[in-house]
């Protein structure tokens, strides 16, 4: 089964003193920040106190800055070092470059390419088709940027339900969502979540951690869920080769694969 992280958490790479920390609020993935997050004369700073923390130890993913940027290749240096999880690279757009990039990293790296462009988008099949990428994520405020899309729920439907059906036809995992920036609107967040796993995203990024429980909590099926794909399972197994009833519904196949897939998630 293709390994989903629900959680990527991001941490500037020049605050070494909050890795720990981030580590410790349970994110799938802890993300230690080379771009956004870290100013320019702060870069340089920032890989050295990545590669100590790494070289002691610690394993994380890092971001690295985009491609064609006055930073990538230092950045890309930074992930010869033990203990790099995954990388993280924003703007991706072009397939051939990515796949280039994935050339020059460590073996078996997993790659999760940021879709924060109107031409990574329109791309995002191909992104999602390139060796070594596990997941795609949205960067949903550049993408805005980019593109003039006020809105950010409506208006980003078409953008996030591609990401979904480029993951799913590449064999990939579900894509992350991006951010929720309002950070003390526990009830804005949750609806994001709910949203997403609606659309069939199976992550979101944080850029708190205390954004963390919240999302995992809103990925997860509740009790009643799980207590129904049981008994679909079980009514399925029961019936062998026949048709599936249970409570007067006839259940087809997909329904019955859909609640296999939450059961193996779940456990």
């Amino acid at each position: 089964m293709t390994v989903t992280h629900r959680s990527y958490l991001f941490v500037p790479g020049d605050r070494p003193e909050r890795f720990d920390k981030a580590v410790a609020a349970g994110a799938d993935v802890t993300v230690l920040d080379l771009e956004d997050a870290v100013l320019p004369d702060a870069k340089a700073r920032a890989r050295t106190a990545i590669r100590g923390w790494l070289s002691a130890g610690g394993r994380a993913a890092v971001r690295v800055n985009g491609l064609g940027t006055e930073w990538h290749e230092d950045d890309t240096a930074v992930l010869a070092t033990p203990g790099i999880t995954h990388v993280l690279l924003p703007k991706a757009e072009e397939a051939a470059a990515l796949a280039a990039f994935a050339a020059r990293l460590p073996a078996s790296l997993p790659i999760v390419p940021l879709i924060e462009t109107a031409l990574g988008l329109w791309n995002a099949r191909a992104l999602a088709a390139v060796a070594g990428v596990r997941q795609l994520a949205f960067g949903s405020v550049d993408f805005q940027l980019d593109t003039g899309i006020e809105d950010d729920d409506r208006g980003l439907l078409h953008a996030r339900s591609q990401l979904v059906i480029a993951s799913a036809a590449a064999g990939i995992a579900p894509p992350v969502d991006g951010v929720t920036v309002a950070l003390d609107d526990a009830a804005r967040l949750a609806a994001d979540v709910r949203a997403a796993r609606g659309l069939g995203f199976g992550g979101k990024l944080c850029i708190h951690p205390r954004q963390v429980a919240a999302v995992h909590a809103g990925f997860a099926p509740d009790a009643a869920q799980l207590a129904r794909a049981s008994a679909i399972v079980a009514a399925a197994e029961h019936a062998g080769n026949g048709a599936v009833r249970l409570n007067g519904q006839l259940i087809d196949r997909p329904v019955v694969e859909r609640a296999r897939r939450m059961l193996a998630q779940a456990g």
